[in-house]
C-alpha cells in the first residue's frame, strides 16, 4: 500500500474540493483519476497533486469506464480512495472497492487517519444516526464533492486513454427540468417553511433570495403538502442535502428530519416567531420575530425589494 497517496475518483464532477479535502486527511499526496470531459480534468488539475485523465468519453456513459478505473487505482495500491455521491461516481467507486476487496462507506462526515487504515464518521438511517467505523486496510469513501470549483495553480494533466466496456452508448440526453439553479452548487440557500401563511407571500422570500444572490428551497410540507414550491427544492432526510456557505431557515421549526439536510452548511441563520423552536438550538445566528416583518427589513437593508 502506498501510504503517501490517496486517490480521488472523478466522474465528470466540475467541483471536487470536498473530495480532495477528505483525501488529504488520509495521505499527503492526492491523485485524481478523471472519467469525463477535458474540462473536468482541468478542474481536477487545480485541486489535486497529480491528474490521470482517461480521455474523452464521447457518447459512452461514465459508468462504462468502471473496470478501467478499478485497474488504474488498484495498480497504484493507494492508502485511500474517495469519490462523490453521484450515481456515476458510486458506480466507479463500487468497481474500485470490489477490486480492492473493501466496502464503500457513504454519507461520510469526518475521517481520521489510523495506523492500519482510518476511522470514519458517517451518517446512517437517512442521517438520523452517526457511526464511527474503524477501517482496516484501504478505506473507500463516498463524500460530498463540494460546491466550489478549485482555483489553485494547475498541475499537468496526464492523458492515459482507456477502453470502456463495449456495447454501451448514450442515445439521448434529456436534462431534468428545474425551477431554478442547482441547489447542490449554491453558496447561499434561503429556505422557507410552514411559517409562511399563503403561497402569494413567497414573493417576500424570493425577494430576499434574489438580494442575497441565492437559491430558494423549502421544508417538506411546502413541497409535498401544499405544493407551493417544486419537489426538487425541499431540504431534508428524504429530499435534498446541501452544503452552502450560508443557509437561511425562515419559518422552519428545525426538526431533525429537516436539519440533517443542512449539516454541511457553513453558517446557519434562523428566523422564527417561536423562541422555543428547535432550530434555534442548531443555528449559528437566530432572530426571534415575525418573518413578515424581519424578511422585508433584511431585503431592504441589502438594497433589494419585492
Amino acid at each position: 500500500m502506498n501510504s503517501n497517496q490517496s486517490w480521488v475518483v472523478v466522474a465528470d464532477e466540475p467541483a471536487l474540493t470536498g473530495l480532495v479535502t477528505t483525501a488529504r486527511e488520509l495521505a499527503p499526496q492526492v491523485v485524481a483519476v478523471v472519467v469525463g470531459s477535458r474540462a473536468a480534468a482541468d478542474a481536477a488539475a487545480r485541486a489535486a497533486d497529480r491528474v490521470v485523465w482517461l480521455g474523452e468519453p464521447g457518447q459512452v456513459p461514465v459508468e462504462a469506464y468502471a473496470t478501467a478505473v478499478a485497474d488504474v487505482v488498484a495498480a497504484a495500491a493507494p492508502a485511500a480512495v474517495v469519490g462523490a455521491t453521484s450515481p456515476a461516481a458510486r458506480a466507479l467507486l463500487g468497481a474500485v472497492a470490489a477490486r480492492l476487496g473493501a466496502p464503500v462507506l457513504s454519507n461520510v462526515q469526518q475521517v481520521e487517519a489510523a495506523a492500519d487504515g482510518a476511522v470514519v464518521t458517517h451518517a446512517v438511517l437517512g442521517g438520523l444516526v452517526e457511526h464511527r467505523t474503524g477501517v482496516a486496510g484501504v478505506p473507500v469513501l463516498a463524500v460530498d464533492a463540494g460546491a466550489v470549483p478549485a482555483d489553485g495553480p494547475a498541475v499537468p494533466v496526464e492523458e492515459s486513454p482507456a477502453t470502456p466496456l463495449g456495447g454501451v452508448t448514450i442515445t439521448q440526453v434529456r436534462p431534468r427540468e428545474r425551477t431554478g439553479g442547482d441547489l447542490g452548487s449554491a453558496r447561499t440557500v434561503v429556505a422557507i417553511g410552514r411559517g409562511l401563511r399563503a403561497e402569494a407571500d413567497l414573493a417576500i422570500v424570493t425577494a430576499l433570495t434574489d438580494a442575497l444572490g441565492g437559491e430558494l428551497a423549502c421544508s417538506r410540507p411546502l413541497a409535498e403538502g401544499v405544493d407551493w414550491v417544486s419537489k426538487d427544492r425541499y431540504i431534508g432526510i428524504s429530499g435534498q442535502r446541501v452544503s452552502p456557505d450560508l443557509y437561511l431557515a425562515i419559518g422552519i421549526s428545525g426538526q431533525l428530519q429537516h436539519m440533517v439536510g443542512v449539516r454541511g452548511a457553513g453558517t446557519v441563520v434562523a428566523i422564527n416567531s417561536d423562541k422555543d423552536a428547535p432550530v434555534f438550538a442548531q443555528c449559528d445566528y437566530g432572530i426571534v420575530g415575525d418573518l413578515y416583518d424581519v424578511v422585508p427589513a433584511l431585503t431592504a437593508a441589502l438594497g433589494g425589494g419585492a
